[in-house]
């Protein structure tokens, strides 16, 4: 069951990771491709400005919101993970250490129990704004007051698949902020993150030097 439960951590972790990336990446392709379709309308090319203006590409900016928002909370479930979150703990790291530990613990839960809130809540209103009626069509069930909900402006789709992004974020913070607390408690350490640090490169460069800064850790 542990060997189960560590392959399904590291699979959601590569998951995370996999989905912000390939938000960010696709973003960014949609909104170059959207910009340049609009300067290039205004050229005056026979043909193709005709062509360029049959296009519509309206639906790139509310897309590109929608993207941003799973991007954000995805984004912000891996910062609970690798301890990229802003945190102010000039007080905690003054007091001694067991009653310092029992505030992490304290601060690590209210963010568990806040997410979960958030998560339950943002559930509830994706099932009532469109994903009840879009269950019950699917599967045939025959639910009394169901409505189909709204859809988005531009690219016409049902909203509460946008909103899913809500309670999936909430609820992976909370199980994120669980990690770190079960893994505080075992090691007492908390995750950190090093603003300097780029994976994939070594401490050393080709030539075998320490990078700037790197050195005087030992004599």
């Amino acid at each position: 069951m542990s060997n189960f439960l560590q392959m399904f951590v590291k699979f959601l972790d590569h998951l995370e990771e996999w989905l912000v990336a390939t938000l960010i990446g696709a973003a960014t392709i949609i909104i170059f491709i959207a910009v340049l379709h609009r300067y290039a309308s205004g050229w005056p090319i026979p043909g193709v400005q005709d062509w360029l203006l049959t296009l519509n590409t309206s639906w790139a900016q509310e897309l590109c919101i929608y993207m941003f928002v799973w991007m954000a909370k995805f984004g912000a479930a891996y910062g609970v993970r690798t301890g990229i979150h802003v945190g102010v703990d000039v007080f905690i790291n003054s007091l001694r250490d067991k009653t310092r530990a029992k505030f992490v613990v304290i601060g690590l839960s209210g963010g568990a129990l806040f997410t979960a809130i958030i998560g339950t809540l943002g559930w509830q209103f994706v099932w009532e704004v469109g994903m009840r009626y879009a269950v019950a069509s699917t599967f045939g069930f025959d639910w009394p007051d169901l409505t189909e909900g709204p859809v988005s402006p531009d690219l016409e789709w049902p909203v509460w698949i946008f909103y899913l992004a809500v309670p999936l974020g909430s609820y992976l913070m909370c199980f994120r902020f669980l990690q770190v607390i079960r893994n505080f408690i075992r090691s007492g350490e908390l995750p950190h993150h090093d603003a300097g640090h780029v994976e994939g490169l070594d401490d050393t460069d080709g030539n075998g030097f320490q990078p700037l800064g790197a050195q005087g850790g030992k004599s």
